[in-house]
């Protein structure tokens, strides 16, 4: 995708304990640049994520994660993760993620997280909620339901 076709971003800076022997970013920290900016994402969506399981008995369990590394992050690099809401299934959110560089579009990796909702007393999935699906699409502005 393009840089212009997110509406949301979360900056980032690598840090020292971030790289690897080779001076780069360990492939795993890629996965917490993600999972902070889905945290963000929805927390600029004004969603409070921590009282959902209270009110649904209902949380979102990661079902799969994919990282596309592009080019090495290095120490200092200023960056910035892109986030949108790919789809809306019925029990599950599907997000794409891109890490650009914070001044320009090159960048460094992209990925797909997909997380499924799921009764937290039964373990059994369950259909995304009407208000979620609702704040997801006026944000993205697009049929992703």
């Amino acid at each position: 995708m393009a840089r212009e076709d997110f509406k949301f971003f979360h900056d980032f800076r690598v840090r020292y304990s971030e790289i690897d022997g080779q001076n780069v970013v360990f492939n795993a920290h890629y996965l917490t640049y993600f999972d902070v900016a889905i945290t963000e994402y929805f927390r600029h969506l004004n969603f409070d994520y921590s009282s959902y399981p209270a009110e649904t008995g209902a949380d979102f369990h990661l079902v799969k994660s994919l990282v596309n590394y592009e080019r090495p992050l290095l120490f200092d690099t200023e960056f910035q993760v892109a986030c949108r809401t790919q789809k809306i299934g019925n029990t599950s959110l599907t997000f794409w993620l891109e890490i650009f560089d914070k001044d320009s579009a090159d960048r460094y990796a992209s990925g797909e997280i997909i997380w499924v909702n799921t009764n937290q007393t039964t373990h059994r999935t369950e259909r995304v909620g009407g208000d979620i699906r609702k704040m997801l699409c006026d944000f993205e502005g697009e049929d992703i339901a």
